[in-house]
């Protein structure tokens, strides 16, 4: 069985020696005279050192300069230095902790005095290591089971959505490319508008949950969902509805999904419909107190409408659906993510000629 490596650096061979020999028994004992020869070794033997007994004052490259060193390269956090030094004073051994050693004994010393805080000094160190490492392991599980749980719900809502669309006589496409139209103008938002607070993280569950916008149309009968012609006022109150309704599907599903993720469905569901100028529903909400979620989908929403075949209208031509978004004839939009849209005009025209294409 191969034994642990403790390096001895002292530039004073009779204390290397008398080192040595109080751990020669245990431990192979590698040996340096100066700082620059301790780091060569440090380097090489690495993986099999179990601590570092390092003098502070030496000839080319001192204790503390090893201490630096060390923390460069990141041995500091699995190594334990015990510094060794003749040196009394409270500066010398608060510097010395200071910059990452594990222990402090001064000169002269017990062999058995320093053979016990050592081998304390490894134990505990190999338990302080142990610890972290099912500390980690243990976060990674817990990290690994909330993505899929994450991921679960994701599919669950969007499957509940999907189904929504299939009612409503889509193919499927509109969630899609909802959730693409979402993710260009979010990803512009971050890049222009740093004040809404987007992060790729955000960006992220925003996409996901734009999918369950009209997750409340699954409440509205099909005489006025699949209606071929323009809705009465009495129906069109009803239609409204959806915004609700879809709120309160997700907030009864909340146990199941993760709160930020949950709160970007609930304001996208309620508020996908509301208009900058106030003219929305079902709040009547304006300017930025609509939540930026539900104003990215609710562009998103607009343009794919547009630019769709539905059972009561043909679709428009990009060009046509920018023209109208522009004139303020779907309600009257944030001119900052106008300014998004305009800058992403060209990848939303792909999209959308793509999905002309196959229809």
């Amino acid at each position: 069985m191969n034994k642990g490596m403790i390096l001895i650096v002292d530039d004073e061979e009779i204390n290397r020696f008398v080192l040595k020999q109080a751990f020669a028994e245990e431990y192979e004992t590698p040996e340096a005279a100066d700082g620059e020869a301790a780091m060569e070794l440090i380097l090489q033997y690495k993986d099999q050192l179990k601590a570092i007994l390092l003098d502070v004052f030496m000839p080319h490259m001192n204790g503390f300069e090893v201490l630096e060193a060390m923390e460069e390269h990141g041995l500091l956090e699995k190594i334990p230095v015990i510094m060794i030094t003749g040196d009394k004073k409270a500066d010398v051994e608060e510097s010395a902790l200071g910059l990452g050693a594990a222990e402090f004994v001064t000169k002269p010393f017990e062999i058995p005095v320093i053979q016990m805080r050592v081998r304390n000094t490894i134990e505990l160190f190999a338990h302080k290591n142990e610890m972290e490492r099912l500390v980690r392991q243990q976060t990674e599980k817990i990290e690994r089971q909330k993505e899929r749980l994450r991921t679960s719900n994701y599919r669950l809502l969007e499957a509940i959505s999907t189904m929504v669309e299939f009612r409503d006589l889509e193919t499927g496409g509109h969630i899609v490319r909802i959730k693409t139209f979402t993710k260009l103008l979010c990803d512009m938002v971050m890049k222009l508008y740093p004040e809404y607070g987007l992060t790729e993280e955000k960006i992220e569950r925003i996409v996901y949950a734009s999918a369950t916008h009209d997750i409340g149309k699954i409440s509205i009968s099909d005489s006025i969902l699949l209606k071929p012609g323009k809705l009465t006022k009495e129906e069109f109150e009803i239609m409204k509805t959806h915004t609700t309704l879809g709120a309160e599907i997700i907030r009864n599903l909340q146990f199941t999904i993760d709160r930020e993720y949950s709160s970007y469905c609930y304001e996208i569901c309620l508020y996908h419909h509301e208009k900058y100028d106030g003219q929305g529903y079902p709040m009547g909400l304006e300017g930025d107190d609509i939540p930026i979620a539900a104003q990215i989908v609710s562009i998103a929403d607009v343009f794919d409408a547009l630019v769709s075949e539905r059972c009561y209208k043909k679709a428009y031509t990009p060009d046509e659906a920018y023209d109208m978004i522009h004139n303020g004839e779907c309600g009257i939009f944030n001119p900052k993510l106008i300014d998004c849209l305009d800058r992403c005009r060209r990848k939303f025209t792909r999209e959308a000629l793509k999905n002309a294409e196959r229809s």
